[in-house]
């Protein structure tokens, strides 16, 4: 729960302990209101009969209240404050066919009346409980009302911090078709909600699509920090007669942007793979992305140039070239187990994955040999995981030689790993050894697990 969910849940509490109104409560977030309503609710479910009198008697409370009765006479002589009005759209939602009735005519009064401020002050609340069995009428009512005031809903993506609001201000705006290619470039390339970045950028390239192509749009596209918002960019370099600046996406860090600077070159008579070819002749300015784009290429002639790169000095190129070979299914073993043993974790990651769909034919001596205190820590985690995936004896002797390791993440995957007891089903029955490993281990365990566990591999309880 939020913070202000508490703040909604220590204000319930004041008020039925007979304390002030609750001013505090935030008008920003709408987790306090709902978070109120249920501990009114709660408390007077269980609570001593002087509480649920006095809870009656209290206008905020008597709207949370479980009696519908006494919400529903709320509703008719509660006080018209602010308090009042975020109860109401909550009560708009009443499992109470007569109290929703009425909280929703009182709304409906209130949004007529006061519109502009019922918009600011209780749209997060009503996008919040819109998600409820009964919230569809309310959403429904308020999306209407910023759609027939489509400037109030061009103020809101600015004034609230409120997500979910500036994303019904958004479709608002964006469905009038009311913003051009340049403002709506500017706003996806500003914005850090993903869903808006998203729908921004839709909106720039469907401007310039019926307008025609925006410079300037198009260069505040490219430069903007979200992935997708930059694919967004690179697309729109075709309709501006831009394709050979893909070019310079083709390494972007992004994978996205460089599958669309791939396309936007092809459409320009470009070579993408022949560019990737030519950076990566180039050890001194490689760059990732070039690694990772030749790999995306998909051709597997490529792997003995990306093998050439395993002993490159960046770490970045090197992690590049390790999920490239993986991609194009041109890293063995033999090549790769080396790797976990490489000062970058990126590599060790890398080579990690590669590993995974051969451990059974990896060594496992040499596996365990990375397990000693004095490795680094990727290589050792990087040893665990590949030995745990190995499973049976080599995985429960890997996790209990770890289970009082110096690194609580090591000792804490080998804890689970002794503990969830995949090893059981590959372990030799009998097996002496399996016996004394468990007997170093036996904190983890209850007794009447660790009976059954020992019963289930063939030893006696």
């Amino acid at each position: 729960m939020s913070r202000h969910g508490e703040t909604g849940r220590a204000a319930a509490l004041l008020l039925l302990d007979g304390g002030g109104a609750p001013r505090v409560l935030p008008r920003d977030d709408p987790a306090c209101w709902t978070a109120f309503d249920e501990e009114v609710r709660h408390q007077l479910r269980r609570g001593p009969r002087d509480r649920v009198s006095r809870a009656a008697a209290r206008p905020e409370t008597a709207l949370c209240h479980p009696d519908g009765r006494i919400r529903e006479a709320a509703l008719a002589r509660g006080p018209r404050g602010d308090a009042f009005w975020y109860l109401v759209v909550i009560r708009c939602t009443d499992w109470a066919e007569p109290v929703r009735l009425r909280a929703r005519a009182l709304l409906e009064e209130h949004l007529r009346a006061e519109p502009e401020n019922a918009l600011r002050t209780l749209t997060p609340l009503v996008l919040r409980t819109g998600r409820r069995a009964e919230g569809a009428w309310a959403l429904d009512l308020f999306r209407a009302a910023y759609e027939a005031r489509p400037a109030l809903a061009a103020a809101r993506l600015d004034d609230t911090r409120d997500t979910a609001t500036r994303r019904l201000a958004a479709r608002v705006v964006a469905a009038r078709g009311r913003p051009g290619a340049r403002e709506s470039a500017r706003r996806a390339a500003s914005e850090h909600d993903p869903v808006l970045c998203r729908m921004w950028s839709d909106a720039a390239l469907a401007a310039m699509a019926a307008e025609g192509a925006d410079d300037g749009a198009v260069d505040t596209l490219l430069a903007a920090r979200a992935p997708m918002v930059r694919a967004a960019g690179v697309t729109a370099l075709r309709r501006a007669g831009r394709t050979r600046e893909a070019a310079g996406s083709l390494t972007d860090r992004s994978a996205l942007v460089r599958a669309c600077a791939r396309w936007a070159s092809a459409q320009g008579d470009g070579d993408a793979h022949a560019h990737y070819r030519a950076l990566s002749a180039d050890p001194a300015s490689l760059v990732p992305g070039a690694v990772a784009g030749l790999a995306e290429c998909g051709r597997r002639e490529d792997a003995a140039l990306l093998r050439l790169l395993l002993t490159h000095a960046s770490g970045a190129v090197r992690a590049r070239a390790v999920a490239g070979l993986r991609s194009l299914e041109c890293a063995p073993p033999a090549l790769v187990l080396p790797l976990i043993d490489d000062p970058s974790p990126a590599v060790v990651r890398e080579a990690t994955e590669a590993l995974l769909p051969y451990t059974a034919a990896l060594p496992g001596e040499a596996l365990s040999r990375r397990l000693a205190p004095g490795r680094p820590t990727p290589t050792r985690r990087a040893a665990f995981r590949l030995l745990r995936a190995r499973g049976g004896l080599d995985q429960l002797r890997a996790a209990v030689a770890l289970t009082a390791d110096e690194d609580p993440g090591l000792r804490g995957s080998a804890e689970s790993a002794v503990q969830l007891r995949r090893w059981v089903h590959d372990v030799p029955p009998g097996d002496a050894e399996v016996g004394e490993l468990l007997d170093r281990c036996t904190h983890l365990f209850s007794e009447w697990v660790l009976t059954a566990t020992r019963r289930r591999v063939g030893l006696p309880g």
